[in-house]
């Protein structure tokens, strides 16, 4: 089978590197020059939490982002399975409440138990969730790293490269994976626009994903290495990846220094702003249209449920076999 990936985002090289594990020759074309002008994933959060996106999601996205641990685990092993922190300040404690009504496996924390996890929250938090099976990935590195695999497969990945307009035929498979440059096919498609920052606080040692409860402005806060650290995101109904707003960067930093004052001696690294691709359910699909089979609307839900898909989108060319959960 030789297989066209077009697009080269988390999903577009998920599906890569499935297929060549699976014995697809394999090709990706991506019309931008890199993975920082690919589309969202290079600004998203990375958090592998299936159990907190259930609080907004139907019992379906558990299910895709439960199969991807192991696939992570696999091929990007920097994955640091440590859980998600969830807190409220006190004001906010029945967002708390709330959140756990809507979720499961997790375990409540006293100040004494989020100190024990977090040295550094010690006193400033009185209740909190904690979700021990979550982890998170760099986003970045692990798109380098998928990269890296398929290449090693024998794959190849073509930047600055529009898609051969024809790849129909016996024994070839297109897969689609452009977000909301699908939309001419997938007209339902909308986009989501994010906003994230990227600090450096070195006197800070947070070792898992943080997410404060807001009724107004939630945050979580993702640590990378060397004291950096992620603080996102906004969700605003927007095709346009225009820059952040003023008071979303108001939003983020005031979260975070509430989180802790550290946070207000940071240095601003980045400022990004990414679009994700929704459907009006904001579930993923895998379409069938003209030959080509499209993996979208991946929301904000790219990294944890991108795994699941691909081993979906790789059954699906390579054995006829449809999931109809996902499949429409």
């Amino acid at each position: 089978m030789r297989a066209t990936i077009i697009g080269a985002g988390v999903a577009g090289l998920a599906c890569a590197v499935e297929l060549a594990e699976r014995g697809a020759s394999v090709q990706v074309f991506e019309r931008h020059e890199g993975f920082d002008k690919a589309g969202c994933s290079w600004f998203a959060g990375g958090m592998l939490a299936p159990w907190c996106e259930r609080v907004s999601s139907p019992p379906h996205i558990v299910a895709l982002g439960d199969e991807g641990f192991a696939w992570w685990a696999e091929r990007y092993p920097a994955m640091v399975r440590r859980g998600t922190l969830v807190l409220a300040h006190a004001r906010d404690v029945g967002e708390l409440k709330h959140f756990a009504r809507r979720t499961e496996n997790y375990a409540w924390l006293d100040a004494d138990g989020i100190a024990a996890l977090e040295p550094d929250l010690a006193g400033r938090f009185e209740h909190g969730l904690f979700f021990k099976d979550e982890a998170h990935i760099d986003p970045r590195a692990a798109l380098h790293a998928l990269a890296e695999r398929l290449r090693g497969l024998g794959g190849t990945i073509h930047f600055s490269t529009e898609a051969p307009r024809d790849t129909s035929g016996e024994g070839q498979c297109t897969i689609d994976c452009t977000g909301l440059a699908a939309r001419t096919v997938l007209t339902d498609l909308r986009g989501v626009k994010g906003e994230m920052l990227h600090l450096q606080a070195s006197d800070l040692a947070l070792t898992r994903t943080i997410r404060v409860l807001h009724p107004r402005t939630p945050v979580y806060v993702v640590p990378r290495d060397n004291g950096r650290y992620m603080i996102g995101a906004t969700m605003i109904e927007s095709d346009q990846a225009s820059r952040i707003s003023a008071r979303s960067m108001l939003e983020l930093l005031g979260a975070a220094y509430a989180l802790h004052p550290a946070f207000g001696e940071a240095e601003i690294l980045e400022i990004g702003t990414g679009v994700r691709p929704a459907f009006p359910d904001n579930l993923p699909r895998l379409t069938r249209r003209n030959g080509t089979l499209y993996v979208n609307g991946l929301f904000r839900h790219g990294f944890l449920a991108a795994p699941a898909l691909a081993r979906r989108a790789a059954a699906f060319v390579l054995e006829g076999r449809e999931a109809p959960e996902v499949m429409h």
